[in-house]
This record gives structure tokens, sequence and C-alpha cells, in this order.
């Protein structure tokens, strides 16, 4: 067959791999002119390292993402490090990355206020029953079983932190999956995400799946005969198969024979925005070496993390320049969204004196801001059930975007898993 991928992210790479393994031609079309998608970075000329635009690590048990490196060989580039995490309390920051650390964290009080907190994580980490778990929102499932000061102290700002105004509607599978799938080690491959994401590209192209970078998807329509055809640049092109790795939105626009309710439900789907800024610094931003602060939202900080890259890998793969992310997950339509990177920079910069007294904006040595409209999306009550099929009603048409992880939250691992799940199915019906 002549199957199509939409987006050159790792779900989609990891699909065209099985794919073309399996003997089809299989043409990639990336509408950017880099492949890693939401996971891609970027390099100054001093810097031996890439740098993601957003921030990005895996946990150890990121299995389907550690298993195609292992298949592909590269294992040995897998670094996992031990980051400093912490949270903010009372003005101080205090750590938070393992069992002991967060039953001595003082924002949690003493007694029965710890050991609900500790009974509630060890619950969620033995169980598998999820599905009873979207029935209820994580703010009423939380309030009840952790109880009050407990969730309002953790698991609160965190919900206000990546859903916004949506905290209140977003179902405890959600939480769920996040303390069931994460680990407190870390890691990264070396010489950064973009580093992966071309070496897979180029094996791609060496087991000859063609990527055209640059190459703007107008339509994929059903042929009058049989398949599918592509307009991408303004050249319609036939194909047997097409999988589309983009956004919700993006697929609606792009699939007009799409049927209605399948349309709806696309269109249907919550999710937040994204923007983050990078800054290379002259000097350490933390001076205890934390790597990761979680800052809540009531607490003043513009912004929902503050992530010191360089306090994860060295900063001698940057030159020397301490690399920081200042980041947020934000509704459609906020104003950070309009901001140029000099107005952002000066909402943040009281952020950094307030990590750091001695910090001045002359440590600033460059600024880069990456903003996305669709970066997390939102679970709603009994989610599962508005979850679009991979498989279209359009015959030979699929779809796999992190809309569609769930329960699992969004990231590498699961965009890769997700697009070898549709791989499959798309191999299965090629058999039929």
């Amino acid at each position: 067959m002549k199957i199509a991928i939409i987006g050159a992210g790792f779900g989609g790479m990891a699909a065209a791999y099985d794919l073309r393994k399996a003997g089809h031609k299989v043409v990639i079309f990336e509408s950017a002119d880099y492949v890693g998608g939401l996971a891609a970075g970027f390099k100054e000329p001093h810097w031996d390292w890439t740098v993601e635009k957003f921030y990005h690590h895996w946990f150890q048990s990121d299995s389907s993402m550690l298993g195609l490196i292992d298949e592909l060989g590269w294992s040995n580039k897998v670094l996992f490090p031990r980051p400093l995490t912490v949270m903010y309390h009372d003005g101080k920051f205090y750590p938070f990355d393992s069992i002991l650390k967060a039953l001595l964290f003082p924002g949690l009080g003493f007694g029965l206020d710890k050991i609900r907190f500790g009974f509630v994580g060890l619950f969620l980490r033995l169980t598998n029953d999820w599905r009873s778990l979207e029935k209820v929102t994580a703010d009423e499932w939380m309030m009840k079983w952790a109880g009050k000061r407990v969730y309002e102290q953790m698991w609160k700002p965190l919900l206000v932190g990546k859903f916004g105004p949506f905290y209140r509607d977003v179902n405890m599978a959600w939480m769920w999956a996040r303390i069931k799938a994460r680990t407190t080690r870390l890691g990264t491959f070396e010489g950064g995400f973009q580093n992966f994401a071309d070496k897979f590209a180029e094996k791609l192209r060496g087991m000859r799946v063609e990527i055209r970078l640059g190459a703007q998807v107008k339509f994929i329509k059903r042929n009058q005969t049989s398949g599918l055809s592509i307009d991408a640049n303004g050249v319609v092109e036939p194909f047997d198969q097409v999988l589309v790795t983009v956004s919700p939105n993006l697929m609606a626009k792009m699939c007009p024979d799409l049927p209605e309710e399948y349309l709806k439900g696309l269109l249907e789907l919550k999710s937040m925005g994204a923007v983050v800024m990078v800054l290379s610094l002259k000097r350490q931003l933390s001076k205890d070496g934390y790597y990761w602060f979680n800052l809540p939202k009531d607490t003043g900080f513009p912004m929902l993390a503050l992530v010191e890259h360089t306090n994860f890998v060295s900063k001698e793969h940057f030159g020397g320049d301490h690399i920081v992310y200042a980041g947020d997950y934000l509704e459609l339509g906020h104003e950070y969204f309009s901001l140029n990177d000099e107005q952002l920079l000066e909402r943040f910069l009281p952020a950094f004196e307030r990590i750091n007294p001695e910090f001045t904006r002359d440590w600033v040595k460059k600024v880069w801001v990456t903003k996305t409209n669709y970066a997390q999306p939102v679970p709603l009550l009994n989610h599962s059930k508005n979850i679009p099929a991979i498989q279209t009603p359009v015959e030979g048409l699929y779809f796999a975007s992190m809309s569609q992880v769930y329960p699992w939250d969004r990231g590498t691992n699961f965009a890769v898993e997700i697009g070898r799940r549709a791989a499959r199915i798309m191999l299965e019906k090629s058999k039929v």
C-alpha cells in the first residue's frame, strides 16, 4: 500500500517505522521545516545539545518510548539524572520528589492530614480501576478522600495550574494516571530530544520512508473510486491509507468528508494552550541547584512552572549558558498569547528575582518564546465516551493524537504508543 502520515512528531514517525517494516510505501507530510512536533528543539551555534521549545523529559515507566529506543539500538544514549523538584509554601521552597520528602512537607500539616495524603497516594498507585474514577471530578474526589487541607495545598494548585477555568470539571482518572505512571527519576536523550527526532528521521529515510518538510496539507478527501487524495502545497496525490496525527481541530479542517457526528466529537474536545519562554542566563538562577519549581497560581508567580534545565543536564552542553524555562498552560485568548517576547519577559522578571534576590536583568543573554493552542487535553466526566476512534468512518482514514491517549496524560511516551497502535490497526485492516 501507499500510506500517508500527516505530522512528523514522535507518534507519526513511530507509526511510519512499523508500517514501513511491514513493507508498505510511506510518505510523511510535515508543515514545519523540522521533525519532532511538540518535542522539537533548537540550538545555538556554541551549544553541543539542543533545547526543547517546550520542556520535556521521560519517566522510567515510559515503556513505549524506551522500548522503541531499545529497538533502534540507542538505549545507551538515554540518560536518567536525578534532579531536584521543589514545592512552594509560605515563602520558601521545599524538596518534593520522594514519598519521604512529601511527608516532611510542612504544607501538609501534621497527623491525620499526612496519613490521608499517604493513603490516597498508595491507593491511586495500586488501583487499576480508572473507569470508576472518571465518573467523579478530581476536585470532588480529592476533597472527600484527601481532605480539605491536603487538597488545597497539593492537588488544587496542580489542577488550577493545568486547567485554569476548567479545573473543577476534570475527572479523577486524569489525576490517577499522573500518579500511577510517573517516577521521580527523569530521563532525556543525549544531545536533546531534537537529536533523537533527527536520528529517528534519518533512520526512516534509510528505510526509504519519504519525509516531506514544509508540506502544508490543505485537505484529505475520498477519491471517487477508492482510496484518498491529499492536497499538499497545491499538489494532489492519491494514497490507499492516511494517518493524521495533528490536533482534533486541524483534523476537522483537513477532512471535510468526515461524518457530522465524528466532526462534532472532534470539535467538542476541550484543550488548553501553552506559552513557554526559554532563557539563556549568564549565571545559575537556583543557588540550591533545584530543577523544577512548582509555583501555585495563588502565590503571585506569573507562571505555573519554572524549570532550570541546566540543573538537570550540564551547562557544559550549552557553552556554559544556564538554560531556564518559564511556562504555563493557558486557555485560548489569554493575554500571554498576544504579548511579544519583551513584554512577556517583563512579566516574568519579578519571579526570577523571587527565586534568587541577586538576579538582575543583565543576566539574560537571550530569550525564545513558543506558543501553541494545543498542549493539554481537558478530560471531562466519563471522558472515555468522548474519545474519537482511531479508525474514522471514512474508509482508509485514521486519526491518532494526544487527545486519544486518555486516561493517560499527553507526552512523547503515549504519542509513540498511540502511533504504533494506529499502525497495528491499519495493518490489520489491510489484511481484510
